[in-house]
């Protein structure tokens, strides 16, 4: 385990700079959209209609650029989806959603001073985003406490987050690992797991729930190891897990390290010897990080899979594929554009709740009681008091066809208690 100063100094994702060829392809994908880039940095997303007492301002934070560019921008794509869903039934209460969009870049530096925009300059009313826990911790506080605005963080994420006016409607540790690990061990016989992780607090926390999981369930932890996020060299680590004879790795190093750490994983024969690979953020959209057949075959336990068919899921998959038809940004689950999705619902029936007063404290209070019959995957529901939601969770293994990957949905579970707060 690392000591407090290396958690420090790794506690976000690295500063990168942005590259010319990033903004640009960023930048032609929000206009193609539709968003107007702002004189002072930032986009907008107006609606086609209004109303006289002005619109509801939404703001979104997330990755445009950077190492997580592929989760932030399926982010973006699935607000504006569920938007203009939202405008063409006639807005909230009568009022059009007008949307705000800040780059994160994958830098938290670089995140709160755009952040602040959203709170000073545009007069969001509400702030969506944020995929690791190190950008929401650097963010929560321009947004919640110095901004007095209300936080929907979509991620899933290691738990223990219980701001007041911070709602997070991604996947907690309790309802990922305790539908996941008793399968890896009960139903697949692997017993001997290592953590290989990135140095950071998503991991860390993780792994100090899937640890008592693990071991509740007879099984053992080898080894547990952080490294730097932009670490390319992983042959010792390898080598432990070779010798250890684990047989499942539960990984939690995230980009720009994941690439090389799974590549190498692969290439050492851990799958084909059979070792099982187990990450709780892998869906679809992976395929924007490193090619399939390095995923094959591996477990995840996510809120939504495509694969998953109950008539309004599908139904919502068609209408995103026709509003972007040609994108490799894919409406999933675990580049937190399912709880993206999930916030601006709930968002949007609190504020019905309200009968349209956008004060914090008083779409705070009907969040907290909120309830959404459908979604991708399921309805969900607040859990009053403590901030997280309620919802539907599978189980899945990525299986590849054809340079292509799908899960096969194993399990599902209904209405999953989050056990927060």
């Amino acid at each position: 385990m690392t000591s407090s100063k290396d958690e420090r100094s790794t506690a976000g994702a690295p500063a990168r700079g942005l590259s010319r060829r990033q903004l640009l392809t960023g930048a032609s994908a929000l206009s193609a959209a539709g968003w107007i880039a702002g004189t002072s940095g930032g986009w907008l997303l107006r609606p086609n209609w209004a109303n006289a007492a002005g619109p509801i301002k939404m703001g979104i934070a997330t990755d445009i650029t950077g190492a997580i560019a592929p989760s932030g921008n399926a982010n973006w794509q699935v607000a504006q989806f569920a938007v203009e869903q939202i405008n063409q039934a006639g807005g909230v209460t009568g009022k059009p959603i007008e949307l705000y969009l800040e780059d994160t870049a994958s830098d938290p530096k670089v995140a709160v001073g755009n952040v602040r925009k959203l709170i000073q300059e545009r007069k969001v009313d509400v702030v969506l985003g944020g995929i690791t826990s190190a950008m929401r911790q650097a963010i929560k506080d321009p947004i919640v406490n110095r901004g007095r605005t209300l936080y929907i963080y979509p991620q899933l994420y290691e738990g223990q987050e219980c701001t007041k006016h911070l709602y997070c409607t991604g996947p907690s540790p309790a309802q990922q690992c305790d539908e996941l690990i008793p399968y890896i061990i009960n139903k697949l016989g692997k017993k001997r797991f290592a953590l290989p992780s990135a140095n950071y607090v998503w991991p860390q926390l993780l792994n100090k729930y899937a640890r008592k999981v693990i071991q509740a369930n007879g099984g053992e932890v080898v080894f547990e190891e952080y490294y730097p996020l932009d670490q390319p060299e992983y042959s010792a680590t390898i080598g432990k897990i070779k010798d250890g004879k684990v047989d499942c790795v539960f990984n939690t190093v995230i980009p720009p390290g994941l690439q090389p750490f799974v590549k190498q994983l692969y290439e050492s024969g851990f799958q084909r010897n059979g070792g099982v690979l187990s990450c709780v953020y892998y869906d679809e959209n992976l395929l924007n990080y490193h090619p399939a057949h390095e995923m094959e075959g591996l477990y995840s336990c996510l809120d939504y899979f495509q694969s998953v068919n109950d008539p309004f899921s599908t139904k919502l998959q068609e209408a995103y594929s026709k509003k972007f038809p040609d994108t490799k940004y894919l409406f999933t689950a675990g580049s937190a554009a399912t709880g993206m999705y999930r916030g601006v619902k709930f968002y949007e029936a609190a504020v019905k709740e309200t009968k349209g007063d956008l004060a914090r404290e008083a779409v705070s209070a009907a969040m907290d009681k909120g309830k959404i019959a459908d979604g991708p995957g399921g309805g969900a529901e607040m859990v009053p008091g403590k901030m997280h939601c309620k919802m539907n969770m599978y189980v899945a293994q990525c299986k590849v066809e054809g340079g292509k990957t799908r899960y096969d949905v194993i399990s599902k579970a209904n209405m999953v208690d989050p056990k927060e707060c």
